[in-house]
């Protein structure tokens, strides 16, 4: 029996906003993009900026589609 194994990437350029990490992390999660968006922006908003640099090493990180 074959095992799929799952693995996080950015989105594709037609499914990202920016740069494909939050799209990705909702694909991965299997959830709308949308909730993950919002939680990004609060987490920026309230976390004095964390969620911006995240994102910003995320984004070198992760690997395209």
């Amino acid at each position: 029996m074959v095992k799929k194994v799952k693995r996080l990437y950015r989105a594709s350029e037609k499914d990202s906003m920016i740069g494909g990490v939050c799209a990705g992390i909702a694909d991965y999660f299997n959830v709308d993009p949308t909730l993950i968006r919002l939680f990004w922006v609060l987490m920026t908003i309230f976390g004095f900026g964390i969620g911006f640099f995240g994102y910003l090493i995320m984004w070198i990180i992760m690997p395209r589609k």
